[in-house]
């Protein structure tokens, strides 16, 4: 399971881009041993991103007729 399969689960389930979505993208990417920084700071940075990224998956799939 990669990041796009997260984020379809996510977006199936209604999850609205929240700080608590982004820590559940980290937290799942964790379980699947991807490697994510351990620096508070960075994982904060990744965190941003990922929401970004979530965002932007939104954004996509809400266009294309959902």
């Amino acid at each position: 399971m990669g990041l796009d399969d997260i984020m379809a689960e996510l977006y199936a389930q209604d999850r609205k881009p929240t700080d608590e979505t982004a820590e559940e993208i980290i937290h799942r990417l964790e379980e699947k041993k991807n490697f994510i920084p351990s620096s508070e700071r960075v994982r904060r940075q990744y965190a941003y991103v990922l929401l970004r990224e979530y965002r932007n998956y939104m954004k996509d799939r809400s266009g294309s007729g959902r």
